[in-house]
């Protein structure tokens, strides 16, 4: 009854636009005279994931192939209560992916003898991976000056913050001036160590520089892997993009969805915020009923070459 470009119409101002099903009802019915209830909405959401399931797959694949993937997870407010959506990412794609639950068995399946680098917060359930590990050092960074925030005269957490500060500044200006080169940043390698040397030495009498203490000796493994490659980011930012992405369409679903429903808005927004990490119209490639993102980007370039 309905056709293929009201579909993606009404997909794109929900996932690309950020509207709720009623209010594209109620925007169909104003601009082109046509009413249907906000039910049939959804059913263009679901026909639509249930286009591009394979375009999806095809998403997770292509990332879990990188060399180098970022990942963090929310929660999702459902019909049944609570669940999680975890953002797979990378500066070109990300996917989205639901559980039930926050436990880490959905690592273990995505990251299935995974041989690259994960860039990741602190949360226990990436400790168990395997592969190489780049810890989100801003995370870090932030709880430091957290810490010291709170506890304004504890004087041995303020001196590890300068300490730790005293390490990062060259090594963010050595990624300001050259980027993410390791024959330039390799050479930061001996003022790391010389830290770490120094943290496992002392004696704190502080609780606060005491849990940092045992931070620091727990990730010591994780904590600069991005001196030892090109292209490692020291930063979790792409997979905090991603899930800021969700974090927007989770206001427009609020807790209405089921978890059949929210993997549906999941297939949807990893395409929208893949395209839009290459610079390309979530609407047109709709529009164009592909369903591989690539041969429709090629075919974008070549026109305009």
């Amino acid at each position: 009854m309905y056709g293929h470009t009201l579909t993606s119409w009404a997909v794109y101002q929900n996932i690309g636009r950020l509207k709720s099903m009623r209010t594209i009802a109620e925007d169909f019915g104003e601009v082109f005279g046509y009413w249907f209830p906000s039910r049939v909405a959804f059913n263009f959401k679901m026909r639509a994931a249930n286009y591009y399931r394979g375009t999806y797959k095809s998403l997770i694949n292509k990332i879990t192939g990188e060399n180098v993937i970022h990942v963090d997870e929310t929660k999702a407010n459902l019909k049944e209560g609570i669940g999680y959506i975890w953002a797979f990412a990378n500066s070109e794609e990300a996917i989205y992916i639901y559980t039930p639950t926050r436990e880490g068995k959905i690592l273990e399946n995505v990251l299935n003898d995974y041989y690259g680098i994960l860039v990741s917060d602190f949360y226990a359930a990436y400790d168990s991976l395997p592969c190489r590990q780049q810890k989100c050092l801003i995370h870090l960074i932030r709880d430091i000056n957290e810490d010291i925030s709170k506890n304004p005269f504890d004087a041995e957490m303020k001196e590890l913050g300068r300490n730790f500060t005293k390490l990062m500044v060259p090594i963010i200006e050595t990624i300001d001036k050259y980027g993410l080169k390791k024959r330039h940043l390799n050479k930061h390698k001996i003022e790391a160590q010389r830290f770490f040397d120094k943290i496992e030495l002392k004696n704190y009498s502080s609780e606060s520089a005491k849990g940092f203490q045992k931070r620091f000796t727990k990730y010591k493994d994780k904590l600069f892997t991005f001196l030892d490659y090109d292209g490692v980011p020291w930063n979790n930012n792409n997979a905090e993009h991603a899930i800021k992405r969700f974090v927007f369409l989770r206001r427009v679903i609020g807790g209405s969805s089921t978890a059949k429903g929210i993997q549906e808005y999941l297939v949807l927004l990893s395409i929208c915020e893949t395209l839009r990490l290459r610079n390309a119209s979530f609407f047109k490639f709709l529009l164009s009923g592909d369903t591989d993102i690539d041969k429709f980007l090629e075919r974008k370039t070549n026109r305009l070459a």
